[in-house]
């Protein structure tokens, strides 16, 4: 086995790697509202290369990482990613991007290659060869409002999101939620990406006077809007499905004690899994790099996923993986990770933004 230490390397130069490497596309967003997230995705799925390198490859040849700007339009990425499958130069793919991103993938694949989606995502219909890592929607925003509503006695709510598929369905799942735990929505609002100007949603919230606003913004929209409220004075509390640690950092932190996130993982988990992935990660990367979070650590589970479908399947062929997805399992750090029915179901930690850090609060039970 020659050196496992992983790299990534630009899609055009994907044809000049030698020919006994297996090449996973990582499609990661290093531009627009997500860009953010793109450093730490990078970091986390290269550890996870390293790692499976390290122990014999897959399918016994080492991974190298082929680097997608997940932070373009959706077709434009599903094209690119097509191309790299058709002409051999990925036989896999690896995301950690909007969901809108992910169905323009789902669409130019076809089924062409194995696709492990990592983040939060809507639920619904899925497509043959994709696999989901990422927390559903349903799953993903109950604990939190059960949390607000139980002792906060957030009974008000406005839903606040992005203008696509995983607010929409976010917030169709939290209104029959809340209409179960006799709260109400007292206003909705959908913003395009790259909404600078918070004023316009500043002056709905304080007229509709909610208890709680859950905010599916992402990525520098949600660090726009955050920054805006805390500047405008208004005390209701915030419940966010798509806020982690670099996000956070980025708002200046949060003094308020009404600043919450539901997420699957978060860096601070004190788990031996997570303590030793925290050691290595530090160790590869060095003291001051991206700090571990959801989205990035979501490209070290699919790496690893990865690489158990193939070894299971002794293929990376759609049909071979479809045929051994379910039982699929795969330690992270957030502990064993099961595939069933191509997606998992883990536990949701709720966090509290106490000044640059989360403090959990509660936690789904997790199966």
């Amino acid at each position: 086995m020659t050196d496992p230490a992983a790299m990534v390397i630009n899609p055009l130069e994907a044809h000049l790697l030698r020919a006994d490497t297996l090449r996973v596309c990582l499609v990661a967003p290093v531009s627009g509202v997500l860009g953010l997230v793109g450093p730490g995705a990078i970091n986390c799925a290269l550890l996870a290369a390293s790692e499976v390198n390290g122990a014999g490859g897959l399918l016994g040849r080492p991974i190298e990482l082929v680097l997608v700007d997940g932070g373009r339009a959706p077709a434009e990425v599903g094209a690119e990613v097509a191309e790299l499958v058709r002409a051999g130069a990925v036989q896999a793919v690896v995301g950690t991007h909007a969901s809108d991103v992910r169905v323009g993938i789902e669409r130019a694949l076809r089924g062409a290659a194995p696709f492990v989606y990592t983040p939060p995502y809507e639920g619904g219909p899925r497509s043959p060869g994709v696999y989901f890592l990422g927390e559903q929607a349903s799953s993903q925003v109950a604990p939190g409002i059960d949390w607000l509503v139980g002792h906060r006695r957030a009974r008000r709510w406005f839903l606040l999101g992005n203008d696509y598929i995983w607010p929409y369905l976010v917030h169709a799942s939290a209104r029959a939620h809340l209409t179960s735990r006799s709260a109400r929505v007292v206003g909705e609002r959908f913003l395009p990406a790259g909404t600078r100007d918070m004023e316009r949603v500043i002056e709905e919230l304080a007229a509709a006077r909610p208890d709680a606003v859950l905010l599916n913004l992402i990525g520098s929209d949600l660090i726009e809007f955050n920054r805006a409220f805390a500047a405008s004075g208004l005390g209701c509390a915030r419940l966010c499905g798509a806020l982690e640690e670099h996000g956070l950092l980025a708002i200046g932190g949060d003094f308020s004690g009404e600043l919450y996130t539901a997420m699957g993982y978060f860096g601070g988990i004190a788990t031996d899994d997570n303590l030793g992935l925290s050691e290595r990660y530090t160790r590869r990367f060095g003291p001051d790099a991206p700090l571990l979070n959801g989205h990035g650590h979501g490209c070290y589970e699919g790496v690893l996923m990865l690489a158990a479908l193939a070894a299971r399947a002794g293929s990376l062929t759609v049909p071979a993986v479809e045929a051994i997805a379910d039982g699929t399992t795969v330690i992270t750090g957030r502990g064993p990770l099961t595939l069933r029915d191509r997606q998992v179901s883990q536990r949701v930690y709720v966090g509290r933004a106490d000044g640059l850090d989360f403090d959990l609060v509660t936690s789904s039970p997790g199966r």
